[in-house]
């Protein structure tokens, strides 16, 4: 029998100040994606707003979750403030994050929640959907 792990992902901007620009969301989608893969996870949704990001995640059946979380986090970061993605306000994560695990009969509720976070913000973001 397959192991599948489900899990949702939350974390913050520094002191939730609104430095995710539609430019850098947009990059946060597809960076988020392409890291998780990295990390052996699936990206089943992705919701980015002004001041949060979240997750939704098929983990593999062993995982370093700190780990897969800076790379997530922190190279998200380094990358959008090298290459300029973030403008001349830097991207800056706030410390920690929420990882809770979700069941298999939660998965469609938990990807409608993540999918939609612009709405439920009020705000214009791309989603990712793998």
């Amino acid at each position: 029998m397959a192991v599948r792990i489900y899990a949702h992902l939350s974390w913050t901007t520094f002191a939730r100040a609104p430095l995710i620009t539609e430019r850098v969301a947009e990059f946060l989608c597809r960076f988020l994606l392409e890291e998780a893969t990295r990390h052996r996870a699936r990206a089943i949704e992705i919701g980015v707003v002004s001041d949060h990001v979240h997750v939704l995640l098929e983990l593999p059946a062993s995982f370093d979750v700190p780990r897969m979380v800076q790379g997530l986090k922190g190279a998200s970061a380094r990358i959008a403030n090298r290459d300029g993605i973030a403008g001349h306000t830097p991207l800056q994560w706030a410390q920690g994050y929420d990882l809770r695990s979700v069941g298999v009969e939660q998965l469609r509720r938990v990807a409608e929640y993540v999918r939609d976070q612009e709405r439920r913000h009020g705000e214009l973001r791309p989603s990712g959907r793998a």
